[in-house]
């Protein structure tokens, strides 16, 4: 269907500019080309170049009419020029091909004899029909490339980023169980040893040491249980840095990062109780990270760290100041201080959310801020977690993207700099033809002021600097008095509209006749 509306378009100019135009033969003028146009717009589908040739067959015929001026498929070969550009990925075959059609064009000028105009047409108006469409063509192919290849990207990083962030949902589940396996074995462990110290109470009887010691072995077996699951969760990490012992309080670690030359202010607010382990993990790990990013993003910045205690949730705010201008970059926190595997905030998140808990995280005052609410008791709440991946470098998508942008940006210049390239060649061709036709214009007077007979020499002072060389050919044509020889020259200065033409014929030295001939 849009092979025929095509086509249709192009029928139509060809069907208007034959009514508008006498023709020689309608067969030759309109429906040859018509029938070579039905089988190039198919045919450019598969074979681009193919259907821009035979498009320029059609075009340089019209150099075969001496009345036509310009062909009414232009339009056609300028349409299917820009369909090569956009269907061919090579330019190499496309510029062989208008060089083809370009010495075809000069050939057939050349054979036919046309005139001036004629070999402007060839020289001019067919290769711009055929290259600055192409180059659109070009341009907006490598659009088209750059856009599939910018949606190609974003999959990927939407795909690498599901990736990052479920790894590190997974990876903070795992510390949290080695929380868990630090704190609940822990109390296990106080639980089988309260029980064996039982079994050697004098007041129990038999039954009940019996039964104590089996509770004994109960606990001790849940603690190996216990160990041998953390165990194989703890095989996918090995080689990350030791976790810090859960029992340790925030103001170690705060202690620990004032030793590493960061200033750190502690401010705590609220009662004091105890709160659950996790909870209690989930405060000294947001500190943990917060300070982390403290000093390896904002190296020299002082960190203010707030804990808040309320009715039924803890608030822990922490935020640095905007680094010092010209500050050295931080050494490394102490290994205690830092966020294991490098995760930030994404596992971090994944961990309060865990717990029930909120977290936020934002620029502020040319600083950071991290803000994190966590409940007094547990509440599981699934949600996901939001990461940001790295994009690598050397990656194929990062690869061809820049590859479609560098081409993008050629087949911009091109497509931009070739018609201001012919437009400064039109100008300056545009220039010399009107310096040539207004310096060989005989005014009327002077025409009148010639007479017959007269000497050359007296009518050559009223004669312009040159004579009219663009002289149509069916005026050139014209019978000429016979033993004489003839100078042409224009009526008028207008440049855009055909003028009379004045002939001055000589026999020797003496003006032998004079004529007026329509343009």
């Amino acid at each position: 269907m849009r092979d025929a509306v095509l086509w249709a378009a192009m029928a139509g100019a060809g069907v208007y500019a034959h009514r508008e135009e006498a023709q020689p033969s309608p067969v030759l003028g309109l429906v040859l080309p018509l029938l070579v146009l039905a089988v190039a717009v198919p045919v450019g589908r598969t074979r681009p170049a193919a259907a821009v040739f035979l498009a320029n067959l059609v075009v340089a015929s019209g150099l075969a009419h001496p009345a036509a001026t310009a062909s009414p498929y232009l339009l056609a070969l300028a349409v299917l020029a820009y369909l090569l550009g956009l269907r061919a990925d090579r330019a190499g075959p496309a510029l062989v091909l208008f060089g083809a059609c370009a010495a075809l064009d000069l050939a057939l000028c050349a054979v036919l004899g046309v005139g001036a105009v004629h070999w402007f047409y060839a020289l001019s108006l067919i290769p711009a029909a055929l290259l600055l469409p192409w180059l659109a063509g070009r341009y907006r192919q490598a659009r088209l490339a750059l856009v599939h290849e910018g949606w190609e990207r974003a999959r990927s990083l939407e795909e690498r980023q599901r990736s990052v962030a479920e790894q590190a949902r997974l990876r903070e589940r795992t510390r949290i169980a080695s929380d868990m396996h630090d704190s609940l074995g822990h109390e296990l462990s106080l639980i089988a040893l309260r029980a064996g110290a039982l079994e050697l109470s004098p007041t129990l009887t038999g039954q009940d040491r019996a039964d104590l010691a089996v509770l004994r072995a109960a606990v001790s077996d849940a603690v190996g249980h216990l160990r041998d699951t953390i165990g194989v969760l703890r095989e996918d990490t090995e080689g990350e840095e030791p976790t810090v012992p859960a029992v340790e309080p925030v103001e170690e670690l705060v202690a620990r990062t004032r030793e590493s030359g960061v200033t750190v202010h502690l401010r705590r607010e609220g009662p004091a109780r105890a709160l659950p382990p996790l909870v209690d993990r989930g405060a000294y790990r947001v500190v943990q990270e917060s300070l982390t990013n403290a000093i390896k993003h904002a190296p020299g910045s002082t960190v203010d760290v707030g804990i808040v205690r309320r009715a039924d949730r803890t608030e822990i705010r922490v935020t640095n100041s905007a680094p010092p201008s010209g500050s050295p970059p931080a050494g490394p926190p102490p290994a205690a201080g830092r966020a294991p595997g490098h995760r930030g905030l994404t596992g971090l998140r994944e961990r309060v959310l865990l717990i029930g808990g909120t977290l936020h995280a934002a620029p502020r005052e040319g600083g950071f801020e991290v803000l994190a609410t966590l409940p007094d008791q547990v509440n599981p709440e699934r949600a996901r977690s939001t990461g940001e991946p790295r994009e690598e470098r050397g990656s194929p998508a990062s690869r061809r993207l820049a590859v479609a942008r560098s081409g993008a940006r050629r087949r911009f210049v091109a497509a931009f700099a070739a018609p201001v390239g012919f437009g400064l060649v039109a100008l300056v061709s545009c220039a010399y033809l009107a310096h040539q036709l207004t310096g060989c214009v005989l005014r009327p007077a002077d025409f009148a002021a010639a007479r017959v007979g007269q000497d050359r020499a007296e009518v050559a002072r009223l004669l312009p600097e040159q004579q009219f060389r663009y002289v149509p050919d069916a005026v050139r044509a014209l019978p000429v008095p016979a033993g004489t020889v003839c100078a042409y020259y224009r009526s008028n200065g207008n440049l855009l509209d055909r003028v009379d033409v004045y002939r001055l014929c000589y026999a020797g030295s003496r003006l032998a006749a004079k004529d007026v001939l329509p343009g």
